[in-house]
């Protein structure tokens, strides 16, 4: 299972930190994703994070998104800067097999 957390009420300009912790045995050797979804959009990609540490971004994001993961947490974290009132949306990770999080709000005012 992924739990994310770390959303909250934001004002534009601020920088947030996402954590989503795994509870599976095996967190080293999977990719993980973040996404999130605005309301009355489509779940949009971020980025994912390989085995390997890797980051990929989507270009929507590039330049004001961090991905990083720990291993021994079991953790993968998104890092957002500048933010904008269109980041609101709820956010979330996606692991393997098609695992989901919760999700986690984050609503940015101006």
């Amino acid at each position: 299972q992924l739990a994310e957390s770390g959303g909250g009420l934001v004002q534009v300009g601020e920088s947030l930190k996402l954590s989503c912790a795994s509870s599976g045995t095996i967190f080293s050797e999977d990719a993980y994703a973040w996404w999130r979804q605005a309301p009355g959009k489509q779940r949009e990609w971020l980025g994912t994070i390989t085995i390997h540490s890797t980051p990929v971004y989507a270009e929507s994001v590039k330049g004001r998104v961090i991905i990083s993961r720990d291993n021994s947490e079991k953790r993968v974290f998104l890092e957002m800067n500048n933010l904008k009132p269109e980041d609101t949306a709820i956010y979330y990770c996606r692991g393997p097999n098609n695992v989901w999080g919760q999700g986690t709000q984050v609503t940015v005012s101006l």
